[in-house]
């Protein structure tokens, strides 16, 4: 045992050595700096340079094309500030939190369960007299840390002597920190508010409109590309876990009877990295299924699932994530929200380890439901029968005479919920109330039990005709940390090589053209007015044909200029040697060809847009030695 730990620090070291080369480059070349920096930045918060912009720009236009365009998706975009109550009916305000410890002489606030994974992985890594046995219980408590309770977090945290990092001072025990930016709406202050965590609940609000507007048919899906805004105790892992942060999601509502998708057989038979719980929890590793049999086997709940898995699964690796490194974990049983009929994880490997990117849930129909009941409004979908049918439906009448002595100013409330019963509770309710006469009943508007006695209402089933179902649809939910997607890229875009003549190690990013922040650069050979003006002549059919390039008419060599865009991760580099013809150097193969002038804005827009390979127009041009 006590060989590996060294190969293992060792690796860890390696891992941080190339983190530290990509970051190093992405800050000198403005991909992205913290924000706020002359004032000494503030953790968690980054700004986009320009190539970041346009990397960032690039990937959100082809997730609309992907997603919006090919699904044919209803997009919209909702503010940023929302009301205290619609967080309340999501469950944000009661239960977005993280566990936070303070540093007891000085005040500053860490995570909790980062303390202890930094703790384990420490030990696990670097400590060279670490026995199999503590080995086995830190690996343990690393698997387990999602589920451990504030009490449990705070046991092990003093078990093992962890003190503040930075000071080594004790910690406070563990409690609850919700992470939503607090505001009020309004000079008065009496309206509060919050930061949305998430973009999801402002297409959950919308969705009687969006119903309409889709013409009243179900399966539709809506979509919103926004901020979200997380108060992170004490952010860390740069772009991965910030303040302030971009979203894409997707809510693509269905019949909770009808789960299946037209389009599945399209991705049916990819075949890529999965962990079901099953391999996680008999400690086996992620393996290749086809997503079709992960459907017809059940590992994956339904197609309309599947599908989204598949089709995420495309989006990335079109992106330039290696799909070597990509996995879909699906959620372990004590992850699952009580109401998620399945959950996965597209998961991708970084220096950090495996990192979540996006996340693809069933949600059944519980966020409609909990506004439903919070709001008033009936958030359903109607099924329209072709004949009428006989079915026994639940009729719940409340004696509003009773429940106004009762329950005075509050009965409109109380008559509401009555009214929202499902048919279990219902039925239980009247069993309940036949064999005791009262029973306690939760009214989530009043946030209190009251008690509901036999004179109150009446509950019972008749059979009726009816022309239509009505239901609160099922939705699926593909949840996209764009920040997150675009590091992960980043890391695995990027590679180092030596210089032509070997003294030096060269940093590129390998981006695909659909990513890459500038598709082509122009130089010319040297500072000639002659080149210079056929370069702007260039320029000038580039910016015709839609194509983002730079300009380099500095005077430094070809080499330098070549090494300088290939660290931006450029494509393409035209360079004008002649009045006739030009050269263009693929950034990775390194390989030249000759083209004419009036066809090189052509070639670079097939090359960039996916219309040709670089070997299409390698095998139908010359090929040019530097």
């Amino acid at each position: 045992m006590a060989a590996a730990v060294p190969a293992a620090a060792q690796e860890a070291q390696n891992r941080e050595a190339f983190r530290q080369a990509v970051v190093n480059t992405l800050e000198r070349r403005l991909f992205y700096i913290p924000s706020f920096k002359i004032y000494r930045g503030v953790a968690g918060l980054f700004d986009y340079g320009p190539p970041g912009c346009a990397v960032k720009a690039n990937v959100l236009a082809f997730w609309r094309q992907h997603f919006v365009l090919e699904e044919n998706m209803l997009e919209v975009d909702c503010p940023s500030v929302t009301p205290e109550i619609v967080l309340k009916a999501s469950g944000h305000v009661d239960k977005f939190t993280d566990l936070m410890v303070k540093d007891e002489k000085t005040g500053t606030c860490y995570r909790a369960d980062h303390l202890l994974k930094d703790f384990c992985k420490e030990k696990l890594e670097r400590d060279a007299t670490l026995t199999e046995e503590k080995a086995a219980e830190y690996r343990h408590i690393l698997a387990v840390l999602d589920d451990l309770s504030p009490e449990q977090l705070g046991a092990k945290i003093k078990e093992y002597g962890i003190t503040a990092p930075d000071t080594k001072n004790p910690l406070s025990d563990p409690y609850p920190f919700n992470l939503m930016f607090q505001t009020s709406i309004g000079p008065s202050g009496l309206s509060p508010g919050y930061m949305r965590p998430e973009t999801a609940q402002g297409i959950f609000v919308n969705f009687k409109d969006l119903y309409y507007y889709n013409g009243s048919k179900l399966p539709f899906a809506a979509a919103q590309i926004g901020q979200a805004f997380r108060n992170e105790i004490s952010p860390r892992q740069g772009l991965l876990r910030v303040r302030e942060f971009t979203l894409a999601e997707i809510e693509h509502f269905v019949d909770p009877e009808d789960k299946s998708h037209p389009k599945f057989a399209e991705v049916a038979s990819l075949e890529f990295l999965m962990f079901p719980r099953e391999d996680q929890v008999s400690g086996q590793s992620a393996r290749k299924i086809v997503i079709g049999e992960a459907v017809a086997k059940g590992i994956v709940n339904n197609e309309t699932l599947g599908y989204f898995i598949g089709r995420v699964y495309l989006f990335l690796t079109h992106l330039g994530i290696d799909k070597e490194r990509l996995r879909f974990r699906q959620h372990l049983a004590n992850e699952m929200a009580h109401y998620a009929a399945d959950c996965w994880d597209a998961e991708i490997e970084s220096s950090y380890g495996w990192i979540e990117c996006v996340g693809i849930a069933d949600r059944s129909a519980y966020d409609l439901r909990a506004h439903m009941d919070k709001s008033g409004v009936a958030l359903v979908a109607h099924e329209k029968f072709a004949e009428p049918k006989e079915v026994e439906k639940l009729v719940i009448t409340p004696i509003k005479k009773e429940l106004g002595l009762a329950f005075k100013g509050k009965q409109k409330m109380v008559v509401e919920a009555l009214e929202a019963m499902g048919e279990k509770e219902a039925m239980e309710m009247k069993a309940a109330l036949e064999s005791k006469g009262e029973v306690d009943f939760r009214v989530c508007t009043l946030e209190k039990d009251v008690t509901i006695k036999m004179n109150m209402l009446t509950i019972s089933k008749e059979k009726k005709k009816e022309h239509q179902r009505v239901f609160i649809p099922s939705v699926i939910e593909p949840s996209f940390g764009i920040g997150r997607i675009i590091y992960c890229l980043y890391e695995h875009s990027f590679y180092t090589r030596p210089s032509r003549d070997g003294d030096e190690q060269l940093n590129v990013f390998r981006f695909p053209p659909l990513v890459a922040p500038i598709k082509c650069t122009v130089f010319p050979l040297v500072q000639n007015q002659q080149y210079e003006e056929i370069a702007k002549r260039i320029a000038k059919s580039l910016t015709a044909a839609g194509i983002s390039y730079k300009i380099d008419i500095t005077g430094t060599s070809i080499g330098k200029r070549y090494a300088r865009t290939d660290e931006l991760g450029v494509p393409l580099a035209i360079t004008v040697d002649s009045t006739t013809s030009v050269t263009i150097r693929e950034r990775d193969s390194k390989k030249q060809i000759r083209v004419s002038i009036e066809e090189v804005s052509s070639v670079v827009k097939d090359v960039t847009e996916g219309l040709s390979t670089w070997n299409d127009v390698l095998w139908k041009y010359p090929t040019h030695s530097s």
